[in-house]
C-alpha cells in the first residue's frame, strides 16, 4: 500500500471516529466538551454579558471625550488624549475644572475613586498639539491640571466615587453634574450649567451664567437638604408627586410654570409694574406634609417645577 492511500485511509477513520462522537453527544445533549446543553448556554450568556458589559464602558468612556469643544477656531488642529487613574477613596474628593473644563461626578458601588481626564489642546500642527498635551499634567489631591502656558488647552474630568462620598467642586467655563451621590457636596462654576440627579445629604452650590436642572427620587430628601442658585438661567426641579419637602423658588426677571397644584404661588411686584418690567415669583411652601428645605432660585430666569411619574429610586 503506497503511504499517501494509507493516509488516506487514516484520516477517513479519525473523521469516521469523530462524527460517531458528535452524533453521539448530541443524542445525549452534550457539546464536545462533554458539557451538558444547559451549561453550555448558562456559560455563553455569562460570556456574552461580559462581552456587552465591556463594550458599553469602552462606549461610555469614548464618548465622554469624542468631541473637541473648547475651540472654534478652523485654523488649528484639535487633539483629545484620554486618562485614567484610580485613587483610594478618603476624605473628601475635590475636583478644580480650572479655566476650561467641566466636572462629572457619578455615584457608583465601588471602593475607590476613578478619575477619567480628557485633555483637549488645539496646535498649528498635529504635532504642536500633541506637544502641548504632553505637557498638560493631571494631579490627585485635588483633582486637577496643570501646564506652563494658559492657551490652547482645556481638561473637563468624569470622576466615579463611592455612593457615599463628599464632594468639593469647582469650575470656570464649564458645568457641573452630580448623580447618586450622598454626602457634603460643595460646588460653584461661573459659566455653565448645573445638573443634579437622585443626590442627597447637605447640598449647596451656584452658578453665574448657566441653567439649573434638579431631578429628584424617593418620597422625600435624606440629609439636611438642598441649596441651589443661578444668577442667570432657568431653573428646572422635577420630584415624584408623593415628595415631601419645603419647596423655596424664586426668580426676578421670569416665569413660572408648575403642574403641582400644592405650590402655592405669591407673585410680587418686584420691579414696578408701571415700568412694564416682569414680574417676580416667590414660592415658600410644603408639600406632601413638609420636610427638608429644597430651595432652587434663579434671578433672571423662568421656573418650571413638575411632577415626575414614578416616585421609585
Amino acid at each position: 500500500m503506497r503511504f499517501s492511500t494509507y493516509l488516506s485511509l487514516l484520516f477517513k477513520v479519525a473523521l469516521a471516529v469523530a462524527l460517531t462522537f458528535l452524533s453521539v453527544s448530541i443524542l445525549f445533549g452534550q457539546d464536545e466538551d462533554g458539557k451538558s446543553e444547559k451549561v453550555w448556554k448558562a456559560e455563553k450568556a455569562v460570556k456574552v454579558e461580559k462581552a456587552e458589559k465591556a463594550f458599553k464602558a469602552e462606549k461610555i468612556k469614548k464618548e465622554f471625550c469624542s468631541g473637541n469643544s473648547w475651540s472654534d477656531d478652523s485654523r488649528r488642529v484639535p487633539f483629545n488624549e484620554l486618562r485614567e487613574m484610580t485613587i483610594p477613596a478618603s476624605g473628601t474628593v475635590s475636583v478644580d475644572g480650572g479655566r476650561n473644563g467641566g466636572v462629572s461626578v457619578i455615584g457608583e458601588n465601588r471602593s475607590d475613586v476613578l478619575v477619567r481626564a480628557c485633555v483637549q489642546t488645539w496646535g498649528t500642527t498635529e504635532e504642536e498639539a500633541r506637544s502641548l498635551a504632553a505637557g498638560v499634567k493631571i494631579s490627585t489631591g485635588p483633582v486637577k491640571a496643570e501646564s506652563a502656558g494658559e492657551e490652547n488647552w482645556s481638561v473637563s474630568f468624569e470622576v466615579r466615587v463611592p455612593n457615599n462620598t463628599d464632594l468639593q467642586l469647582k469650575a470656570h467655563n464649564g458645568g457641573i453634574s452630580i448623580r447618586s451621590v450622598e454626602g457634603t457636596l460643595d460646588f460653584e462654576t461661573t459659566n455653565g450649567g448645573v445638573n443634579l440627579s437622585s443626590v442627597a445629604g447637605n447640598v449647596k452650590g451656584r452658578t453665574t451664567n448657566g441653567g439649573v436642572n434638579v431631578t429628584l427620587s424617593g418620597n422625600a430628601w435624606r440629609g439636611s437638604g438642598l441649596d441651589v442658585q443661578t444668577s442667570n438661567g432657568g431653573v428646572n426641579l422635577s420630584l415624584p408627586e408623593t415628595y415631601a419637602a419645603n419647596i423655596e423658588t424664586g426668580t426676578v426677571n421670569g416665569g413660572f410654570n408648575s403642574n403641582i397644584p400644592a405650590l402655592n404661588v405669591t407673585r410680587e411686584d418686584l420691579q414696578g409694574e408701571k415700568m412694564g418690567r416682569a414680574r417676580g415669583v416667590k414660592i415658600n411652601t410644603a408639600i406632601n406634609g413638609g420636610g427638608a428645605p429644597i430651595r432652587v432660585v434663579t434671578t433672571n430666569g423662568g421656573i418650571r417645577i413638575n411632577a415626575s411619574e414614578r416616585g421609585a429610586n
